[in-house]
């Protein structure tokens, strides 16, 4: 059967002849037809928020109207429907119906990049090539919600709807408000796609002025204000803006050949001062010296012995000019624990975790400070004497009781139990580290003796004294 209507089909073209087939030809080509539009018609709700399914692409006019092009191709579209930003979501905001009853909706993207017409089917309802959305959600207003500051009003701002969730939404004018403004939330809500949070402050000042700003990760309540991560909003009143009359620049240069790592610029919050004149003059210098420790550039750090700002340097700073730092590469070392050696000076046995209850002391925040400077320069002798207590010194508990075999010159009676006490050594931990630098393994020094008793489970005289 397939092949006789093939060659049917090869003897009628040879009949026909090429003119024929040329006639057939042109009469197939001009049969094509486009639709045409009706008028445009605006969406009676003016809030129509919606996102594409990703079936349809975007086009200039009605997709079968003539001289229509795509706006953005089925592949665009469906990177728009997966996509988690804001400025993705799109506003509907009229329709048009072809002759052949297809309906076109006219929508555009929050950030106005992407706006034409999408096919959404044979009725004027949001379906098809889009679907109703909602923008944001609301959330729940937090605990606290008075005594709040916008942190950087340049950069910000607040907005008559949280940004990109209504095609609308501008920014709010802050012309009359001032810096040390407060505010109150009154309203809270997130972003349907980011998830971001966002507050409804008003200027307590001025209840005219008021609007949506990113909140951070929100108020929390078991945070203090200098830890809350609160976007564009803070618990302080923000910062005059630097100018040579109320500011210094901090500059930072490495200790060993001066070569810049930077600068930061800090701003006095005292008022009316004036350029060159001495920050010691206003009694600002502590605060410089906290801002200068403060900003450090990562990885760096002041030896505590040679590199701090000294009260030399700090009080002749003058506003409007520089202070220069000097600060190192930061060099940590650790702590090991021994005995001392066969004739009890320096360093002999190392210790394991496993011959102290509860292992080894943890070192806090403070105590590893101590142990922290420059790589080139050597540790002080006695760093380890303000860990480990000095001549009065820490005790460790060993886990293990001991048999007479163990213990030199110690008489043991018939049934009774004797552990080890390790005792820090002052003298022979200076004597193992000497010369040693930052960045090297500290040993800290233990001498071990003999104590009537049970062994105990835990370690009272230990690691509970430098636990984080």
């Amino acid at each position: 059967m397939r092949s006789s209507f093939a060659k049917s089909i090869y003897v009628g073209a040879a009949v026909l002849g090429l003119a024929g087939l040329s006639a057939v030809t042109t009469t197939t080509a001009s049969a094509k037809s486009y639709a045409t539009a009706g008028a445009y018609t605006a969406l009676a709700d003016k809030s129509q928020n919606v996102t594409v399914t990703g079936t349809n692409a975007i086009y200039s006019k009605p997709g079968t109207v003539k001289g229509a092009k795509v706006v953005a191709s089925k592949a665009t579209v469906a990177k728009l429907a997966a996509s988690k930003k804001s400025s993705d979501t799109f506003y509907a905001y009229g329709t048009k119906t072809t002759n052949r009853g297809s309906v076109y909706y006219k929508i555009v993207t929050m950030d106005k990049k992407y706006r034409g017409y999408v096919y959404v089917g044979k009725t004027a309802t949001v379906a098809g090539g889009i679907k109703a959305a909602e923008t944001t959600t609301a959330a729940a207003t937090p605990a606290r919600t008075t005594g709040y500051y916008l942190k950087d009003a340049s950069k910000n701002t607040l907005w008559t709807a949280p940004k990109n969730t209504d095609i609308n939404a501008k920014k709010v004018s802050l012309y009359g408000a001032s810096k040390t403004d407060p505010f109150t939330v009154d309203k809270a809500a997130t972003k349907t796609k980011e998830g971001s949070l966002y507050y409804h402050v008003t200027d307590t000042k001025d209840s005219s002025i008021s609007g949506w700003i990113y909140a951070g990760k929100g108020y929390q309540a078991n945070v203090t204000d200098a830890n809350q991560d609160m976007g564009g909003l803070s618990f302080t009143k923000s910062a005059d803006a630097a100018t040579a009359d109320n500011s210094i620049t901090v500059h930072y240069v490495l200790n060993s050949n001066s070569n810049s790592l930077g600068t930061a610029t800090y701003t006095t919050s005292v008022a009316g001062t004036k350029k060159d004149e001495l920050i010691s003059k206003v009694h600002d210098s502590q605060n410089l010296v906290n801002f200068a420790v403060k900003n450090v550039p990562t990885g760096y750090g002041f030896d505590s012995y040679a590199m701090a700002p000294t009260a030399v340097s700090i009080p002749q700073a003058k506003f409007g000019g520089t202070l220069t730092v000097r600060v190192a590469a930061v060099a940590t070392s650790k702590v090991s624990f021994y005995t001392p050696s066969a004739d009890g000076i320096a360093a002999g046995t190392k210790l394991a975790a496993t011959d102290i209850q509860g292992g080894f002391p943890t070192l806090g925040a403070t105590q590893q400070e101590t142990l922290q400077g420059d790589a080139g320069n050597v540790v002080p002798g006695t760093v380890l004497d303000g860990l480990f207590g000095g001549k009065n010194g820490k005790t460790f508990t060993s886990t293990q009781k001991v048999a007479s075999a163990d213990i030199t010159g110690t008489y043991i009676k018939a049934g009774d139990n004797y552990y080890i006490r390790y005792t820090y050594n002052s003298g022979a931990t200076t004597k193992a580290n000497q010369g040693v630098k930052f960045g090297t393994t500290l040993k800290a020094v233990f001498t071990p003796s003999p104590v009537k008793g049970n062994v105990t489970t835990t370690n009272v005289n230990g690691n509970a004294n430098y636990a984080e």
